[in-house]
């Protein structure tokens, strides 16, 4: 079996990336699924996006996957080809390409796998990845912020928050949850 990890410095491999001259794309996307064998998946994800010359972290568990990438611009299709078909569960799946970015986010690839794709602190055995909820559009989304008896709970960290937030929200940034919210999990909601 191969070495399935980086071998060489950090030092040289972010000299490496540096030196590059094609243009990176940086990407994100999560998807909840189930990985009956999340090492198996690494390994193979690991063989083929080494090829793709991806960079960045992803983290694997039974319940999906969480990454946050940068690849050369011109690999940029065949990684989603390659993506939509590894698994039935990821045809289909969304990018979110970053706007105002140099693509030289990173320059090591880490593939990691974890008990969860999101360091939520929620432990709850029933938690199905199989069972999501409803995708809104953003139109949709919209017409609910109108809406005088709607509700968003602000889940988002502080960065994210300052990048963007709802006038009419419950919730604070950094992880404080309303009362009601904070109560189903267990924790104090603060004041």
């Amino acid at each position: 079996m191969p070495v399935l990890h980086n071998r060489i410095s950090n030092e040289t491999l972010k000299a490496q990336m540096l030196a590059e001259t094609e243009p990176r794309t940086t990407i994100s996307f999560y998807k909840y699924f189930t990985i009956v064998d999340p090492q198996a998946t690494r390994d193979a994800l690991w063989v083929a996006l080494t090829q793709l010359k991806v960079f960045g972290r992803i983290y694997l568990a039974r319940e999906g996957i969480n990454a946050q990438i940068s690849v050369p611009q011109s690999n940029v299709e065949a990684l989603r080809e390659f993506l939509y078909g590894f698994d039935p569960a990821l045809a289909g799946l969304r990018f979110n390409i970053a706007v105002e970015d140099d693509g030289k986010s990173f320059w090591v690839l880490r593939l990691k796998v974890r008990d969860r794709i999101v360091a939520d602190g929620i432990d709850d055995p029933s938690f199905d990845a199989s069972n999501v909820g409803e995708y809104l559009k953003a139109a949709e989304v919209n017409a609910m912020l109108d809406d005088p008896d709607a509700v968003f709970i602000d889940m988002r960290n502080h960065y994210e928050y300052e990048v963007g937030h709802f006038e009419k929200r419950a919730g604070d940034p950094g992880g404080y949850l309303p009362r009601p919210a904070a109560e189903s999990r267990g924790n104090d909601a603060g004041p």
